[in-house]
């Protein structure tokens, strides 16, 4: 196949292959022969589109046509235009469906305390600020020369360079996504390790882990000892001993939290990646298990269709106010609302946000939209939610682990070798992608554009999933590729 019309309505098609000028294409009982030569991902017109015309893929707009668009030649930049300007009064027509599952519904994960579950154990240092990053490298450091770690998953700290001379919001939300890291069940034990004299002190996190079973979390104020290595050593062998008596043990597959991400997409990721995500997602749910979608400005132009599928008109009017509030803060800070893709993006055939945004909602499924999360809330509704957060992958994969999410989904039409503080399993939108960085691909998704059914390919790549939830290692895991960062006053796009 050279080429797909992705919906019966679209009036361009997607080039599955580098085409060439004079190349004929069949649709619809009709025969195209392209007027110049289309790149991988990219569109090309299949009828003459004439300036103010809609151009339709995944059967919705994705911009309007700036210039009259001749049959068989290249869609794209130069000749598309966004549809989005300002705020939109959305009106809620739901469309609510519901998903069935079938295959095997259970997982090797830790039962933990708490009552939550993990599919890691590992031993983490948190700091409350960045002053002790260094620190805890020299107790991690000391640990791993005298300690034997071998039933550990992995022994982390999280760096970062928050935690002082911050006010008001980005206070807060270096306080919420600490926090949520130490309750995260993927953490056998953490050392909660501050300084001092920061504006994040102790006995403020404590605060807000109040409730929370602390039989596995040590805290040390730096300034407060004579050798806070030696005490910092003293604490991570503590409780690594105790992690020595986590086993893992069948636990059904409902208990799941995943997140859904796509990053440095091409015009493939909506075809093969984002849909392949989006039907685990729907297995998933339909089998009781929880995802999350997030990237709120990467929903700017197909939010309607998640607004249709909230389960009522409260959760509506939270997706709605999500929406709104990331548009708000676009222009508080005089910034675009609706900024082009990046230049990754273009490059690989996205055009438009519209573009970007259709293709990766499809992450997303059928299934309903069942809660809206705010920055740094905690997951508690089983079924698909929405989570306020950036595009950033960074910022946005680490949101979802402070969420509650065990792993993140990560589709990837351009690739990319980052991993957050969960594992962080990257999905290639293309075959020459996923043996290109064998090193940073785990799961391969071109496939369907090459004769594999969605059937055979979803079957496979369910199966891996659970395998990562019982501990198979991903790729940013096996390179210690891990990292978070925190949303921060000002605009991140």
């Amino acid at each position: 196949m050279k080429a797909i019309k992705i919906n019966p309505l679209d009036n361009v098609m997607v080039a599955l292959q580098n085409l060439t000028s004079d190349m004929t294409i069949d649709i619809d009982d009709q025969c195209i022969e392209l007027k110049e030569a289309i790149d991988k991902g990219h569109k090309f017109a299949i009828a003459d589109i004439a300036e103010g015309e809609k151009v339709i893929k995944y059967g919705n707009p994705i911009g309007y046509a700036s210039k009259n668009i001749v049959l068989g030649t290249l869609v794209h930049t130069h000749n598309v235009k966004t549809t989005l300007s300002g705020k939109i009064d959305y009106h809620y027509k739901p469309e609510v469906s519901r998903v069935a599952a079938t295959r095997p519904k259970t997982f090797m994960g830790y039962k933990r305390v708490s009552g939550d579950v993990g599919i890691r154990n590992e031993l983490w240092i948190v700091p409350t600020v960045g002053c002790v990053n260094g620190i805890g490298m020299a107790m991690l450091e000391e640990l791993k020369r005298s300690v034997d770690l071998s039933h550990v998953d992995a022994v982390e700290i999280f760096k970062h360079n928050y935690g002082c001379s911050q006010l008001g919001k980005d206070h807060q939300d270096t306080q919420k996504i600490l926090a949520d890291m130490v309750k995260h069940p993927n953490a056998g034990g953490v050392l909660l390790l501050g300084l001092g004299c920061e504006n994040n002190q102790i006995q403020d996190m404590l605060a807000l882990l109040e409730g929370y079973p602390m039989d596995r979390v040590r805290t040390l104020v730096t300034q407060e000892v004579d050798d806070e290595v030696e005490i910092g050593v003293a604490m991570l062998k503590e409780l690594s001993d105790a992690m020595e008596k986590d086993v893992r043990e069948p636990l059904p597959v409902s208990l799941l939290k995943i997140g859904l991400k796509c990053g440095g997409s091409d015009g493939l990721s909506g075809i093969t990646a984002n849909p392949l995500v989006g039907a685990f997602s729907d297995e998933l749910i339909g089998q009781g298990g929880s995802t999350i979608l997030t990237e709120v400005p990467e929903m700017f132009g197909a939010e309607q269709l998640l607004m249709n599928r909230c389960v009522t008109e409260a959760i509506y009017d939270k997706t709605v106010k999500m929406i709104d509030d990331f548009k708000d803060y676009y222009t508080f800070y005089n910034q675009p609302i609706y900024e082009n893709p990046s230049p990754g993006n273009k490059k690989g055939g996205i055009t438009t946000l519209e573009d970007k945004s259709l293709g990766c909602t499809q992450k997303s499924g059928t299934a309903p939209v069942v809660d809206v999360l705010a920055y740094g809330q905690l997951l508690t509704t089983h079924g698909l939610n929405l989570l306020s957060a950036p595009g950033n992958d960074l910022v946005a994969a680490t949101a979802l682990g402070a969420s509650g999410c065990h792993m993140v989904l990560f589709t990837t039409g351009r690739g990319t070798p980052f991993g957050s503080f969960v594992p962080t399993v990257k999905i290639a939108s293309n075959s020459q992608l996923a043996n290109k960085k064998k090193h940073w691909i785990d799961f391969n998704a071109g496939r369907l554009v090459e004769g594999a059914s969605m059937e055979a390919v979803l079957e496979d790549f369910y199966h891996y999933v659970i395998e990562v939830a019982s501990g198979r290692l991903v790729n940013n895991e096996l390179h210690n590729y891990r990292e978070i960062a925190i949303f921060k006053t000002g605009v991140t796009l």
